[in-house]
């Protein structure tokens, strides 16, 4: 049975199709920014549901073609935060013919580490998922047989919007950030101690846009190649060198670099504050970029729901 998941993020909307045999035969982004404003307003705008919207439309199509049978589709934090979220799943689920489902940050969390360690090999210590989103960011990891997760309120995106900014970043910027995300990790830490079990002896797996783009630019490259990014090795010093670099520029001469997305180039510095301090609170010097996410995550849980 070919099977569609679709995941509606903050910065993003995505579609992976897999085969009755889990081959992936559609893989696609496009930056649809539907967390536009949402932090500061609390609805979201309806230019970013029309540029969502359109995309699905698109999508549809692809599925149709693909012949595909079954579908879901998720939403996270944007649409979590928005007063007319309802408005947006109901209007996605007409235009896809998908279950739609709003998931909760640890549901996020639990599908994305189901997505991101279907495919690596086993280590000692435990691995750790870190999804950086545009409205906030997963923590995930299996610790004894149990599942340790949080969601914090921190994304590309809400950084971006709330302190940092989208311009050049500043002392006084870059002072803000690293307070707002200092007090969602100590949260994190608060609420479930057994992440302090983790720091200094933890395999930690990257995903999604800041992660990917990231590897991209490391790597130089200036056309996507999945094989190139997909489990590639990045160090702490390789993310604060980024962020650094990137965040002397304005947005739009972040571009040319090979390796960055449009679309991402206001909201990668933000990303990058996020991932250095999530490294250097688990005491951890490189990580493992990864492809496979809460996409993989969605497909599996129709094909063989746990």
């Amino acid at each position: 049975m070919t099977v569609a998941a679709l995941d509606c993020g903050t910065n993003s909307t995505r579609l992976l199709v897999v085969d009755d045999e889990g081959r992936a035969l559609v893989r696609d982004m496009r930056i649809t920014r539907l967390g536009q404003g949402v932090d500061a307003t609390g609805v979201l705008a309806d230019e970013a549901l029309a540029r969502t919207w359109s995309v699905l439309e698109e999508y549809h199509e692809v599925m149709v073609t693909a012949g595909v049978r079954a579908a879901r589709l998720v939403a996270t934090s944007a649409v979590r935060d928005a007063t007319n979220g309802q408005l947006f799943l109901d209007r996605a689920a007409e235009i896809t013919g998908a279950e739609v489902a709003l998931l909760t940050g640890v549901q996020e969390a639990e599908m994305s580490l189901r997505g991101a360690t279907s495919d690596l090999a086993p280590v000692s210590e435990p691995t750790m998922i870190v999804d950086i989103g545009g409205g906030s960011t997963e923590l995930a990891a299996r610790v004894d047989g149990d599942i340790v997760r949080y969601s914090m309120q921190l994304g590309c995106v809400r950084v971006t919007e709330r302190v940092l900014g989208a311009r050049v970043v500043t002392p006084a910027t870059s002072e803000a950030a690293r307070a707002m995300i200092t007090s969602e990790l100590d949260a994190a830490f608060g609420a479930d101690p057994r992440f302090s079990r983790l720091v200094g002896s933890v395999r930690i797996v990257g995903l999604a846009g800041t992660v990917a783009t990231l590897a991209q630019l490391v790597a130089g490259l200036s056309t996507y190649d999945r094989d190139s990014v997909h489990h590639r090795r990045l160090t702490r010093r390789d993310v604060v060198e980024w962020r650094d670099r990137l965040g002397a520029l304005e947005p739009a001469e972040r571009l040319p670099f090979p390796g960055m997305v449009p679309g991402r180039e206001d909201v990668l510095p933000a990303g990058l504050f996020i991932l250095d301090a999530i490294l250097e609170r688990f005491e951890v010097e490189e990580l493992l970029s990864s492809e496979n996410d809460i996409l993989d995550g969605l497909a599996a849980s129709i094909v063989a729901p746990s």
